[in-house]
């Protein structure tokens, strides 16, 4: 009986609805984004991290987590770590972020790294011939509409695209390492340094001795780096993923709360009916409430499918500096926030509509 009359209120009114609805599906969606996007963004960096082919990174004490860390650490260090015990290759890096921050450019030894990481996959072009090459990865190509032999603005400098290379390998831009640190101050300096070794279960032992050697540094095993590149445990993502939520919740409460409270205006006389038909106070509010839970549903459904848009339309667009993913396991949560503010905006409707009178109801024009 309830889900008739629900079903029928929902199928008259499909302007109303599909509105409620599409209110409800925004902040979901905006939810479901920023997940994606956090979640894509450091999954991506894990993978770019472990193409490198390292076993241990060497950071800077002032270094964080996430980011483009400026070259805080003495390039002899490379040297001196490449000699340590079970070290058979070690090559120091400079970052450097452009767009806000968004990307960066990576200074490499080309040789070393290619030792390291087991080279470049060509799509296009070649390695570095000139200072002033620049290779770049598929994604950024495809986000620049650049080629091999294409010119990029990059740091204010006009670069030739040497290569274009398959996407996966710590950076999507590559220069070479003594340009980069003349452009950025940082002759004699690296961001970090790479550590592979002549076994990997030989790791933790490395580590350990690092760290004694080397107090006061981050050191850590590639393994454990990568495990750490998740939203909990960056606290100011994980603060600014909630105050979303929060502003979800109240989006979505705002909408079915004027959705709902005009329904009930419009349903005055359907309302009387039913309590001159003997339904009761509790009646009256499972319909109220049973029809904010179907827009939640549907808002929800919806703000799904949109997540799966927005996706598609930054795989196009920017792929290299805003990689989406699509999180199923946080679509419960989505649609747990878009019931519950569906349920607490139509509350006030609810109450009010039980707070009729029968006679009154019956007379409303």
């Amino acid at each position: 009986m309830i889900f008739k009359l629900v079903w029928e209120n929902v199928r008259v009114r499909p302007v109303r609805t599909l509105l409620s609805i599409l209110g409800i599906a925004i902040p979901v969606t905006l939810i479901l984004i920023l997940i994606g996007l956090s979640r894509g963004v450091l999954e991506d960096s894990a993978k770019r991290t472990e193409g490198v082919g390292a076993d241990i990174i060497f950071r800077a004490p002032s270094s964080s987590l996430i980011g483009f860390n400026a070259a805080g650490l003495p390039a002899r260090l490379v040297g001196a770590l490449g000699r340590e015990p079970h070290v058979v290759e070690a090559t120091g890096v400079v970052n450097q972020p452009i767009a806000g921050g968004i990307d960066g450019v990576t200074g490499i030894d080309i040789a070393a790294f290619n030792r390291m990481s087991g080279g470049f996959t060509f799509l296009e072009g070649h390695t570095f011939e000139k200072p002033d090459d620049i290779l770049i990865d598929q994604y950024y190509a495809a986000q620049s509409h650049v080629h091999a032999g294409s010119r990029l603005n990059v740091l204010n400098r006009n670069w030739n695209v040497a290569g274009v290379v398959e996407p996966g390998k710590l950076s999507h831009l590559f220069v070479q390492l003594p340009v980069l640190q003349d452009m950025v101050g940082a002759a004699g300096k690296v961001s970090q340094i790479y550590l592979k070794l002549d076994r990997a279960d030989n790791t933790g032992r490395v580590v350990e001795d690092l760290k004694r050697k080397y107090a006061g540094y981050p050191i850590y095993s590639m393994k454990e780096l990568v495990s750490l590149l998740s939203v909990n445990n960056i606290p100011v993502l994980r603060t600014f993923i909630n105050v979303v939520i929060g502003v979800g919740v109240a989006i979505g409460f705002l909408t079915v709360a004027s959705s709902m409270y005009m329904a009930v205006l419009q349903r005055t006389r359907e309302i009387g009916i039913l309590k001159s038909l003997g339904a009761t106070k509790g009646f009256v509010v499972i319909l109220i409430l049973t029809e904010a839970c179907l827009l939640g549903l549907g808002g929800t459904i919806l703000g799904i499918a949109f997540s799966f848009g927005t996706k598609w339309i930054m795989g196009i667009f920017v792929p290299a500096s805003l990689p989406q993913a699509i999180v199923p396991s946080r679509w419960p949560l989505a649609g747990m926030v878009a019931l519950v503010a569906a349920v607490l905006g139509a509350l006030y409707p609810a109450l009010l509509a039980v707070r009729q009178d029968p006679i009154e109801a019956l007379a409303y024009e």
